[in-house]
């Protein structure tokens, strides 16, 4: 069997700003091989377009075709339930530009929605006026759960920290759309046209990455290269269908890596 790939960027094909061994041979004996695959991240920071940017920087070249994000799986998902609807957001520019996509409105004027998402400056007065918005009867979505993010200086709070205070207030939990809901992975099939039996999933969080897999039928790669360790993924009550080292460990073996040498 042939398969399909869907995999995580950070953790798995870069780490900060930088190329993990390995990545750029993987994805050229994808394209070489005509196998198709999708980068998901549930960062929702950024527009497909400055991850493709951002990837170049690192010596990876990828489409904006293949590049998946929570903002665009929750846009996707929105535009499925509320065509043309309205919505406050908290975030940044892979978010707003995945809503106008779509013909949303944003707005703080009674908005069919709260929208949460990933930003680097979190605004108590913004986070508020969100309160007050789902206390008043807005449906809350936030991108993915993750409660925290990587920095150099260390973790930063992250979209499901800040969804955490926004239900406390409010008594109203929100809607998650990225990983691990495979709602995103079903969309990402549908964009490559491939099959769950037929796909794999490459992550570096048992949380996330694994889980999401696990959940929408796929086969599952943990790399050890990011979050998760060896002993992490110990600790969870499911398991990986495989755990390698690093993306280096698929390169020549990226038709089948379950097939023995």
């Amino acid at each position: 069997m042939v398969w399909n790939y869907l995999m995580d960027m950070d953790g798995v094909l870069v780490h900060e700003e930088h190329i993990i061994a390995g990545a750029d041979e993987f994805l050229a004996e994808l394209r070489d091989q005509g196998i198709p695959f999708m980068l998901l991240t549930n960062n929702s920071i950024y527009t497909a377009r400055d991850l493709r940017a951002r990837l170049l920087r690192t010596g990876l070249d990828v489409p904006e075709s293949s590049i998946w994000t929570s903002a665009l799986a929750t846009a996707k998902f929105l535009d499925t339930q509320r065509p043309g609807g309205s919505a406050y957001v908290i975030g940044e520019a892979g978010l707003t530009t995945a809503l106008h996509s779509i013909g949303y409105v944003l707005t703080d004027s009674d908005p069919d929605y709260v929208v949460l998402g990933e930003t680097r400056t979190y605004s108590f007065e913004a986070i508020t006026k969100a309160i007050r918005l789902v206390d008043g009867g807005a449906r809350f979505i936030a991108t993915n759960p993750d409660e925290t993010g990587p920095s150099r200086e260390g973790l930063l709070p992250a979209t499901g920290s800040v969804a955490a205070l926004i239900a406390r207030a409010t008594g109203r939990e929100p809607y998650y759309v990225g990983k691990p809901n495979p709602l995103m992975m079903r969309s990402a099939l549908r964009a490559i046209g491939a099959h769950s039996e037929s796909t794999l999933m490459i992550g570096d969080r048992m949380d996330t990455d694994v889980r999401s897999g696990l959940e929408a039928g796929l086969q599952t790669i943990l790399v050890l290269s990011g979050i998760s360790g060896a002993e992490t993924a110990e600790r969870f009550p499911y398991r990986p269908t495989m755990v390698i080292d690093s993306i280096a460990d698929l390169v020549g073996r990226s038709g089948d890596p379950f097939k023995r040498d």
